[in-house]
């Protein structure tokens, strides 16, 4: 589950296993060995890729499906908006 997660995210964000790897400090094979299923990566590492997704270690885990958007830092208004966003797209759905 992992490896399909880490894949998912990075494929959605349309970045290379490259970008990945440099964003996360570590070789491109670290990626590609990820991925594959190769390896695991360490707890510390999950971290930083859970922070550079913006989703829960939990989530990388495959133990929740729960998606989150980072909104620190803006305005209550600015946040009003994107939910109402939010609701407007799950309406159509």
């Amino acid at each position: 589950m992992l490896n399909e997660r880490i894949k998912e995210l990075r494929t959605e964000r349309n970045i290379t296993q490259v970008t990945l790897a440099k964003e996360l400090s570590v070789s491109k094979q670290s990626v590609s060995n990820w991925e594959n299923d190769n390896i695991q990566p360490s707890i510390d590492m999950l971290i930083k890729i859970a922070e550079f997704f913006s989703v829960s270690t939990d989530y990388l885990l495959g133990l929740d499906n729960k998606k989150y958007i980072e909104i620190t830092g803006l305005s209550e208004v600015k946040v009003a908006h994107i939910q109402q966003i939010i609701d407007d797209m799950r309406e159509t759905v």
